[in-house]
């Protein structure tokens, strides 16, 4: 007959709940420490720190409940929990080695060091749930942990530059190796002493908790500084962009700016000459951005782009001549509407701030009563679907006939909004200006 588990009583149950009452609070204390770090993390797009601590304060809180005689009571018999129990030992210090690694405690020769040991405990670990634990595992983990906290409050004792959330941690580091330290002497030693390490990492998960509230605290409000300043950054912007286009008897000219993030790196501006001549421009300045905005403002106003690369598109409109005259520097071809056809107009130098050598050339074309022309950005026909299909030129010049019969601020704004629908994310600034030639034939 196969021999049964012995029956458990209910002074068992009761005698295990009492000795393991701290051990199972302690444990679930920190386990839940570890849920809201992962969940902190989750927020913060998995910040590595919070990332490691969840996994450092989960697996020890998770051991604390492994070792516990109740739970062994209640699922005694079972093998896989009996080596689980031991091999969690060899697998808690990998993801403190990391999160010490990503606070900036350890030198680059300890970092080394560190991840040839974390191949060691791995290998323990594997060992241990296959074959059951051993205590030369124990030993030798036991050694190399004292002697890695050791060198990790060496480290952290180092002078320097010290601000008060490092001190902070450095505080609660040290009361935790210490009790860390006591225990794995404990273990080596096989002294039957009470298990005092968890204190010593609650002190600890105080003073990192401690911390990560003031940092989470100071960056709300840095980032509620930050927001301010671009706000007051696209209102200075959006000032030197001109504003509608005043009033002609030969053209019609509406302009749409949308930018990626609060400020763009786009550009346009209109040169009105008198009643019969007037200058379109529209520009793109590489990048996203305050960046590409600054540079974009210091193009607009003194010509200096600062090593980015600027492409441009110009075109003068002579109503007087009939005439219009166009040059490029890297840009998207213009495109002209013209008896329902569309055609290209193109004339590209290098992108302005390329080249010291560039020159540039410009194509006439004569203009004729209902001409509408359009100018855009990059960021139009490079709008991607879920797809990655871009939205292309053949797709902008279709949309173009189809606006043919609204009003040029009806067709920016339909122009826009096609490829708002059409892009699964908007990924670049988007502008556009459409100006109608209305004068004589």
């Amino acid at each position: 007959m196969c021999a049964s588990a012995p029956e458990v009583t209910a002074n068992q149950v009761l005698e295990s709940f009492r000795h393991d009452g701290p051990s199972l609070f302690f444990g679930a204390m920190i386990m839940a420490v570890g849920l809201v770090a992962a969940a902190f993390s989750a927020i913060r797009r998995k910040d590595p720190i919070l990332v490691y601590l969840a996994f450092f304060a989960g697996l020890y809180g998770l051991r604390m409940w492994l070792k516990s005689d109740l739970l062994s009571l209640s699922l005694q018999g079972s093998l896989y929990l009996s080596r689980l129990k031991y091999a969690i030992d060899f697998i808690i210090p990998i993801p403190a080695f990391l999160f010490f690694n990503a606070a900036g405690f350890l030198q680059r020769w300890s970092k080394k060091v560190g991840y040839v040991l974390g191949i060691v405990l791995v290998v323990f670990a594997v060992a241990t749930l296959s074959i059951g634990p051993r205590n030369i595992f124990y030993q030798i983990t036991g050694v190399v942990v004292i002697g890695a906290l050791i060198v990790l409050v060496a480290q952290s004792l180092r002078t320097g530059p010290v601000n008060p959330d490092f001190v902070v941690t450095r505080r609660g580091l040290l009361i935790f190796v210490a009790f860390a330290v006591w225990e794995n002497i404990r273990g080596v030693l096989q002294l039957q002493l009470p298990n005092v390490e968890p204190i010593g990492f609650a002190v600890f998960l105080v003073a990192l908790g401690y911390v990560a509230a003031r940092q989470t605290l100071r960056r709300d409000l840095e980032l509620s500084e930050i927001q301010k300043e671009l706000e007051v950054a696209r209102r200075i912007q959006l000032s030197i962009l001109p504003g509608a286009f005043p009033n002609s008897a030969n053209f019609r000219v509406a302009a749409r700016y949308v930018p990626m993030t609060s400020v763009a790196g786009d550009f346009y501006d209109f040169i009105v000459a008198d009643e019969q001549q007037v200058g379109l421009l529209i520009a793109d300045v590489s990048g996203h951005g305050v960046p590409a905005a600054l540079i974009a403002s210091m193009v607009k106003l003194a010509a200096n782009s600062q090593n980015q690369f600027v492409t441009a598109a110009y075109v003068h409109l002579d109503s007087e001549a009939r005439e219009l005259r166009y040059a490029a520097a890297g840009h998207p071809p213009m495109l002209l509407l013209r008896d329902g056809k569309v055609r290209q107009v193109e004339e590209n130098g290098l992108m302005l701030a390329a080249f010291d050598f560039a020159t540039y050339s410009t194509a006439a074309q004569r203009l004729v009563a209902g001409d509408r022309l359009l100018l855009y950005t990059d960021g139009i026909v490079e709008a991607a679907n879920r797809s990655g299909e871009f939205f292309g030129q053949e797709a902008l010049g279709a949309l173009l006939c189809r606006t043919s019969g609204v009003a040029p601020t009806d067709a920016a704004d339909q122009i826009i909004s096609a490829v708002q629908q059409w892009a699964v994310s908007q990924d670049d600034d988007l502008t556009v200006l459409v100006c109608d030639y209305v004068g004589g034939a």
